[in-house]
């Protein structure tokens, strides 16, 4: 018990049932046909299905609209937030904060209501105000945390040498900050490709996002086919993972410029 190893077998334990076993059940379920044999037709099936392709170009396509909507929001609330001459209070940190202490269900079902109650019409607009509002909270704080950490000698330096406001945000506290920008977007991007909740409350399930599709597989007891989609949609979260972990590398090593 006095080694620290010791201490982590709980975590080792819980990562084990919760994170790899689940992995691995959807590997396997995605290489294998009803029967249990191997076979890669689940995988190839999503390529030559019309459906699912169009739903995940849809899902593509409402991801970019919401991480462009949560950026243009969420990058100048991060900036007034981290800037002390701007926000000298820690309660409007706070106030970002709340509505993340709700249930995100329990928020998406409020605001259908409050459509529903204003006569707002659901669809496409509704979805995106739904989306952004719940996920812009995931957006402010990596890029808030960025600012709140960088070196204000830079900005300093740069006014010193005649740098106008405009200059030294655009050559300094911009490319400072875009490692929190990029953890911003793969908080917002993702979740946002594979949710089913909120397009079908706001609505009422007249957009399929990628997620839907995935539930009504499992829903449906094809078990196999939702498992392959699971298992591409978790392939290209890990390559854009990697991708966007050698980008910040790249950036961290090689300075401004």
């Amino acid at each position: 018990m006095n080694k620290r190893s010791t201490w982590a077998l709980p975590y080792f334990i819980f990562l084990v049932l919760f994170v790899v076993l689940p992995l691995v059940m959807i590997v396997i379920y995605a290489l294998q046909d009803g029967s249990g044999h191997f076979t890669l037709q689940n995988i190839t099936k999503f390529f030559t299905d019309k459906d699912a392709l169009s739903t995940f170009a849809l899902s593509i396509e409402v991801a970019i609209e919401n991480t462009l909507l949560c950026i243009l929001i969420g990058y100048p609330a991060a900036y007034i937030l981290a800037d002390n001459k701007l926000n000298r209070s820690a309660v409007t940190v706070v106030l970002f904060i709340l509505p993340m202490w709700i249930n995100a269900l329990m928020r998406t079902l409020a605001t259908a209501e409050l459509f529903n109650m204003a006569g707002v019409p659901l669809g496409k607009g509704t979805l995106l105000f739904g989306m952004c509002y719940d996920y812009l909270p995931f957006m402010i704080y990596p890029i808030y945390n960025q600012l709140k950490k960088m070196d204000k000698s830079y900005a300093e330096a740069a006014q010193d040498l005649g740098a106008t406001p405009g200059q030294v945000f655009r050559k300094v506290t911009l490319p400072l900050s875009m490692p929190g920008v990029w953890s911003g977007v793969m908080m917002v991007f993702m979740p946002t490709v594979s949710t089913f909740a909120i397009s079908e409350f706001l609505t009422n399930n007249k957009i399929k996002l990628f997620g839907t599709i995935i539930q009504e597989n499992i829903n449906n007891s094809m078990w196999n086919y939702g498992a392959a989609l699971s298992l591409i949609m978790l392939l290209i979260i890990g390559i854009t993972t990697v991708l966007q972990g050698n980008d910040q590398q790249e950036e961290t090593s090689g300075g401004l410029i």
